[in-house]
């Protein structure tokens, strides 16, 4: 039996250890939690100092056994679990559980911590081992029995007031309303028309236009013109005038790399150019942080994935550097190395921004041994981190005034002169500070007379805001303050799962359950859905982490007004929440008012006056139209069910119109009105049916098996009947974005398989 053992989270982890601490090192993984609080009632308990229960996380029963007998056997323990607070707990747990056991009541092990999984950092850390940061683990442990606190006393006030198997959490219930109150700004929203000017013109063979910034001496603002008439006397009054330029104005202007990756960042990254979501980006980054076999044996790719620090360590800097001077060339290396100073003032500086632990180990060398999701993403963070060690990139700004009768046209074009860090990497589009105009206009100077090829107005109408994408909520919350950068891609995946909200074009838009949710929460616990109250919690923990606060007063604070809150809302009809009445009298019964209602199907219009008038009719829908629905034949005709042999019939649910069976509940056979999309393609998994158009619950369009159940094979894009040249897949699908236009692509995850068929539409 070796002397010493060592304890890792992941089994992966562990595989790659082993590699480098040889026989006299034996390594177990805990494999995540070993120890949790009780999920019932009492687990924390305010009245006795926020005593915690715990109980053994029995999906971990027996790799907990293994460690114990192994603890028995060894001289000296580390425990290596992940180098952050809940990794802290982790350990603080299994020593725990390790000294309650027969034998190990004197156990002293050692906490071993390294931010990458590389020969050199983890022989270094398990020199200098240390003693278990009581801090650290004060910290996990508020931040879990807050969490319990919430969701233990809201979740059944919610299940009474509103619909059993609802819950509210801590975190993600802010970021519910964030999602809340912008879908409500777009409800909000009154488009104002405006117009622009424009101006073609050319010299020699090339062409450019301008845009008119004055007229009559004065500057033009956004809504100057605001519509088609004032427009057309512009226009009017500057055709059949010479143009003439009378400023040249050159620039040289730089532009710097981003910093290296934080959690953050790269989520926001990955969503925006790889079209992975938070949670499966976290998945990919642990695999490369714990361990690939790249070929001679496994290798822990890049640094620890949970930060919110964007500094490198001295030798990475050297690494980095020495790369740039001798791979890429040495006018692409600065001076001086590139300093980035954190934004979050409660970062974690021991921590590095992730990065590769060596630059060396370059994509296209790594590729033949990593997943497609593992290469992209890995190539994403080797190129943001070389990147930031480089020269700016340097750019010849022009712009140009022309002169046309009465008013001032504007035209502005740049030349890159130096590509700089943009030969490695360039940020997505919410990292970049401003919009770069590539345009190339041809040599102009003061005086030149110029062609007028044409002149026009552009109608515009300004636009709501956009609903949140994964990119730009984790950027939101990480604004606010709300969450920490391991909790992004939970927050997410939790109101995924509640079906608070969903994704249409992947962007957020709340269900009718999460509106109804939210409005609960805003109106009567405003206090714990604040962005600035969840912010303060936030720092709070970071300052029981840095050993500035006690935990238990922070404990306590928060409870007394919470446990009040929950107790004066115990008397609240549910009808207050669940039910908006309408300015609109029932059309069935002439008496009562209508009111929107919240069932177990979402919101629908009800008369007051139920159960005596039954008037119901969908949300989206006119009392007229539901009318003019109700006056059609219910029998279809010619038709019997195929099931009982019973009539069918014309029923309208929550999803409009369909036939069922006239002898329901007994029979509950039901079709679409109008039979789906055939799309003549065979499904690829059973081989047997073929792909049909169906719209989901939220009226979402995809493609699935013809023979479900029997087969469950589904895609969001509408398939083609062509083979995936990459990794021959039997069918591709056709995907549309704003960012990469029309692009054939493998619906294989793995496979990552994308050509451009139509580019992207150009942006105004």
């Amino acid at each position: 039996m070796a002397k010493n053992l060592l304890i890792v989270e992941s089994p992966s982890k562990a595989k790659t250890l082993k590699k480098y601490l040889g026989s006299d090192f034996e390594i177990l993984a805990s494999y995540g939690h070993v120890r949790d609080l009780v999920p019932k009632s009492g687990a924390v308990d305010p009245e006795n100092d926020f005593a915690m229960k715990y109980q053994l996380v029995s999906r971990n029963a027996k790799h907990l056994d293994a460690i114990v007998a192994a603890a028995k056997e060894a001289d000296v323990l580390y425990l290596a679990t992940d180098p952050d607070r809940e990794g802290e707990a982790i350990s603080w747990h299994l020593q725990e559980i390790l000294k309650s056991k027969r034998g190990l009541k004197n156990l002293h092990p050692k906490r071993v911590v390294f931010h990458e999984v590389t020969k050199k950092a983890v022989l270094d850390a398990v020199a200098h081992p240390r003693e278990l940061s009581q801090t650290l683990i004060d910290a996990q442990q508020t931040r879990r029995a807050l969490d319990y606190l919430v969701g233990f006393n809201l979740s059944p006030l919610l299940w009474k007031k509103i619909r059993r198997g609802l819950s509210a959490g801590r975190v993600q219930s802010p970021a519910l309303r964030m999602i809340c109150e912008r879908e409500q700004e777009i409800r909000e929203f009154t488009a104002q028309e405006y117009w622009t000017v424009h101006l073609d013109s050319h010299k020699a063979r090339t062409k450019f236009t301008a845009k008119l910034t004055h007229w009559q001496g004065q500057k033009l603002e956004q809504f100057d013109i605001p519509d088609e008439i004032q427009q057309q006397e512009i226009v009017n009054a500057l055709v059949g005038q010479q143009a003439h330029v009378t400023k040249v104005e050159k620039k040289k202007r730089s532009r710097n790399p981003a910093a290296p990756f934080t959690t953050s960042t790269m989520q926001q990254e990955a969503v925006r150019k790889l079209g992975m979501t938070t949670d499966r980006t976290m998945r990919t980054a642990q695999q490369l942080y714990e361990g690939v076999d790249v070929g001679q044996g496994a290798v822990g790719l890049i640094t620890y994935m949970r930060t919110d620090s964007v500094s490198l360590s001295d030798d990475a800097v050297i690494e980095i550097r020495h790369y740039i001077d001798n791979k890429i060339g040495s006018e692409y290396l600065p001076s001086a190395p590139k300093i980035y100073k954190t934004k979050s003032k409660n970062a974690q500086e021991a921590h590095e921004a992730i990065r590769p632990t060596s630059v060396y180990r370059t994509p296209e060398a790594v590729k033949p041994f990593l997943t497609a999701d593992q290469f992209r993403l890995y190539q994403m963070i080797w190129q943001r981190a070389v990147a930031c060690q480089m020269a700016p990139a340097r750019f010849d700004t022009t712009s140009v005034d022309i002169v046309v009768g009465k008013g001032i046209f504007r035209v502005t074009g740049q030349v890159q002169t130096f590509a700089g860090f943009l030969s490695v990497y360039e940020e997505g589009v919410d990292d970049s500070e401003d919009e770069e105009n590539a345009k190339k206009l041809p040599e102009l100077h003061e005086g030149d007379n110029l062609p007028v090829d044409r002149i026009f107005g552009e109608q515009h109408f300004t636009q709501p805001p956009p609903r949140y994408s994964e990119a730009s909520l984790v950027k939101a919350l990480e604004e606010y303050g709300i969450g920490r950068p391991s909790t992004y891609a939970s927050i997410i995946s939790t109101l995924k799962e509640r079906e608070y909200v969903t994704l249409e074009q992947k962007r957020f838009l709340p269900t009718d359950t999460g509106e109804v949710v939210n409005k609960f929460l805003t109106e009567h616990f405003g206090q714990y859905v604040d962005y600035n109250f969840t912010a303060r919690l936030e720092n709070q923990l970071d300052d029981i982490a840095g050993g500035k606060r006690e935990w238990r007063p922070v404990m306590q604070q928060f409870w007394k007004g919470f446990d009040k809150e929950i107790k004066a809302k115990e008397d609240i009809p549910r009808a207050e929440l669940t039910a908006e009445n309408l300015d609109e009298i029932c059309p069935k019964c002439g008496v009562n008012q209508l009111q929107i209602k919240f069932g177990k199907r979402g919101r629908f219009i009800a008369c007051t006056g139920y159960p005596e008038c039954d008037y119901t009719r969908n949300v989206n829908e006119t009392a007229e139209e539901a009318a003019k629905a109700a006056e059609e034949p219910t029998i279809v005709e010619g038709r019997s069910c195929p099931k009982c042999q019973g009539q069918l019939v014309y029923k309208r649910g929550r999803y409009g119109k369909f036939i069922g069976c006239a002898n329901y509940p007994k029979c509950k056979y039901i079709e679409p009105l109008e039979k789906p999309k055939d799309t003549g393609i065979e499904c690829p998994k059973c081989h047997k049916g073929s792909l049909i158009e169906r719209k989901s619950r939220y009226g979402k369009l995809f493609y699935s098996c013809n023979t479900y159940p029997d087969c469950d094979y589904a895609v969001w894009n509408p398939p083609i009947n062509e083979q995936c040249p990459q990794c021959h897949w039997p069918i591709l699908t056709i995907k549309t974005t704003k960012r990469r236009g029309t692009e054939k692509v493998c619906p294989q995850k793995e496979c990552g398989y994308a050509e451009q068929i139509e580019p992207p539409a150009p942006k105004e």
